[in-house]
């Protein structure tokens, strides 16, 4: 067996990855025609218990990693968009519960969400890591195995902080959508070597670069968390950058062979003092 065989055999496929904020999109519709049978009084105590509550007004941490913004969504898949970063699920639940409390979510129907956890792939660092193991003749998934990709893991945390407790973006708009990579009769992403995927990949985020400074990208893995395996969002101040990026990455191998995409959602930057006009009767 040659070294390039014993490489291969002993080396797993699945990238390093490392995690950060827990994330849940909601989409609302709101229920405008009960919305509109209530006083201007009754209205405006809603909106103000909104305002002031501890999910939408008095959540707000972006050093912490805790943070609630509001879109107001074009088109019919929702009228409200609530994106929520936490630190961990029950916090993520604790939002989703004090946001059912309060008196308006008896407008608010649920049209979609979405669950997912902020992910950064390290495939650049998954190869040089595991050929050098390898080559150490470590096996793999042994004791000493995990310690080595536990302290690559742990250096890659904390140099990759900001970028796994984001702030959400202010940026006016807002785009975001699940993906999956094909796993077809056709093509397979999950069958292609780890080198392919590695080569492909930095093709890819070779096209994102070149729109750093017009577009804000986060991107968070939902492998076993819902029904897609990534979610991307999608900041900018002209929406026309969601479309020429978009479409670029379309000609691009990872995006032509193996992308599958869900739906869309578009909304535009809502903040809570705002909140009273966009749901003026």
């Amino acid at each position: 067996m040659t070294p390039e065989t014993l490489s291969e055999t002993i080396i797993p496929p699945v990238p390093l990855t490392v995690e950060g904020a827990s994330v849940l999109h909601q989409m609302m519709r709101f229920r405008w025609p009960a919305w509109r049978a209530l006083s201007a009084e009754s209205r405006a105590t809603i909106l103000e218990e909104a305002i002031n509550s501890v999910t939408l007004g008095g959540m707000a941490e972006p050093a912490g990693g805790r943070q609630t913004a509001l879109y107001s969504l074009l088109g019919h898949k929702g009228d409200l968009l609530f994106v929520h970063f936490r630190r961990t699920f029950e916090e993520l639940n604790s939002a989703q519960r004090h946001l059912a409390r309060l008196r308006l979510s008896d407008y608010l129907e649920p049209t979609a969400s979405y669950v997912s956890v902020v992910e950064l792939g390290l495939y650049d660092s998954t190869a040089k890591v595991y050929s050098g193991l390898a080559a150490r003749g470590i096996p793999a998934h042994s004791e000493e195995w995990n310690q080595e990709i536990e302290a690559v893991l742990e250096r890659q945390r904390q140099a990759m902080a900001p970028r796994l407790w984001p702030e959400i973006p202010a940026a006016k708009y807002i785009c975001f959508y699940p993906m999956d990579r094909k796993r077809g009769e056709a093509v397979n992403w999950y069958r292609e070597s780890m080198q392919e995927r590695q080569r492909m990949m930095h093709e890819h985020g070779m096209i994102g670069r070149r729109y750093a400074g017009d577009v804000r990208q986060i991107i968070t893995g939902s492998i076993g968390f819902d029904d897609w395996e990534w979610g991307v969002d999608l900041f900018a101040e002209d929406p026309l950058v969601f479309k020429k990026l978009i479409y670029e990455m379309r000609f691009d191998e990872v995006s032509a062979v193996y992308a599958l995409f869900g739906t869309f959602y578009v909304g535009v930057r809502t903040p809570l003092a705002d909140l009273a006009a966009v749901l003026e009767p």
